[in-house]
């Protein structure tokens, strides 16, 4: 069974090499969007930092499905949420240009928002979306970027994958992206919802095949995000 690290291990160890990672990437990050307005380098960094986060912690990954993708093309990456590890996971793993679809109180926030606005990921109101989501998700498309979203809106508590909410298929669809669903086992356990300590181990994250958007009409939106739901979860 595997240990989490100690708390004077996570104090005085892990804390201070993930602010170190953060404030250093992140501010080179910061500092490249004056130069690269499409977040492009800023991306490199984000999957430096994520790599340097899953190697100081010692969380391995093990990535299947990455045949499924057509490279150059651009998609709506759909996860499940088990920890705020999912992030670097993900960042880490699929060599895509990712950006966020992250809620816009975010944005307001010292530093990260900064990051966030100048790197191009797409920050949305939840209570109104409104029509301007589409317009940004087609520049991002424009330049080259896929988007990454967690459909569930939260991190599960036990594991269980939730109720996948429509707002971000609606924008899939608008935008006539497919939506490739990504199955992310074992992060509850690196750390769990609430709860500080790290444990090592391994992580699994499938890519499944994706899923074609054409022909899907707006009031479609929910078979699909429950389709979609139905593959993440698996058999």
């Amino acid at each position: 069974m595997i240990r989490p690290f100690h708390w004077w291990r996570t104090v005085f160890y892990l804390i201070p090499a993930v602010t170190l990672y953060t404030i250093v990437l992140g501010t080179i990050s910061l500092f490249s969007t004056l130069f690269d307005r499409r977040g492009n380098f800023a991306h490199k960094c984000a999957r430096a930092w994520a790599r340097a986060i899953l190697g100081t912690t010692g969380v391995r990954v093990e990535v299947d499905g990455l045949d499924h993708l057509e490279p150059g093309r651009s998609y709506v990456f759909a996860a499940n949420h088990q920890s705020i590890y999912d992030i670097p996971i993900v960042f880490a793993s699929v060599p895509w240009q990712l950006r966020i679809v992250a809620k816009e109180s975010l944005g307001r926030i010292p530093f990260m928002g900064w990051h966030l606005h100048r790197a191009g990921h797409l920050l949305v109101d939840r209570r109104n979306p409104g029509a301007d989501v589409v317009t940004k998700m087609a520049r991002l498309v424009r330049d080259g970027s896929s988007l990454i979203v967690f459909p569930e809106g939260t991190r599960s508590v036990d594991g269980a994958v939730g109720r996948f909410k429509k707002g971000s298929f609606a924008v899939a669809v608008e935008a006539r992206l497919p939506v490739v669903p990504v199955t992310i086992t074992g992060s509850r356990h690196v750390m769990k919802k609430g709860q500080l300590l790290v444990s090592p181990g391994q992580v699994k994250l499938v890519i499944h095949p994706p899923v074609p958007t054409d022909g899907i009409a707006r009031d479609q939106v929910l078979p699909l995000a429950e389709r979609v739901r139905a593959t993440v979860i698996g058999p």
